[in-house]
């Protein structure tokens, strides 16, 4: 920098690369965090948190649902889950969905995601009899 009164926030090049005697002073380093580097081959992706978006999401949804607009209800649950991982209440009304739709295979899936969620959940039993159902009209 030219001054010494400048701010060093001004440098944006940052310098991440190891010391020029690094391999040398520490030898066995890169086999001790070889399995901490992230496989540039398994991307994952990150969604936003919004655990209120998902709520109002799962309450729209329920809005189409008794209106028996499926489709646009499954819409609101797969958005639900996309603001909301697991959420047990989405997943469960998403399986409904779709066995209404015709998509039995994506139904039982999703049912028995609500399952790993909640076993013993309020909705368990119909999970169960819905899986039950799907499994002798296959």
């Amino acid at each position: 920098m030219e001054g010494d009164d400048e701010s060093s926030s001004l440098d944006t090049h940052i310098d991440t690369n190891p010391p020029n005697d690094d391999a040398k002073a520490h030898p066995n380093s890169k086999a001790a965090v070889s399995d901490l580097e992230p496989d540039s081959s398994a991307v994952e992706e990150f969604h936003p948190w919004n655990p209120l978006k998902a709520s109002k999401d799962v309450e729209v949804g329920d809005y189409y649902f008794r209106r028996k607009n499926y489709r646009a209800a499954l819409d609101r649950y797969k958005e639900a889950l996309y603001y909301k991982d697991n959420d047990a209440v989405a997943t469960y009304r998403l399986a409904v969905c779709q066995e209404k739709v015709g998509n039995k295979e994506e139904a039982r899936k999703n049912f028995e995601q609500y399952l790993k969620i909640l076993p013993e959940g309020p909705l368990a039993k119909e999970a169960r009899a819905s899986l039950d159902r799907l499994e002798k009209n296959r």
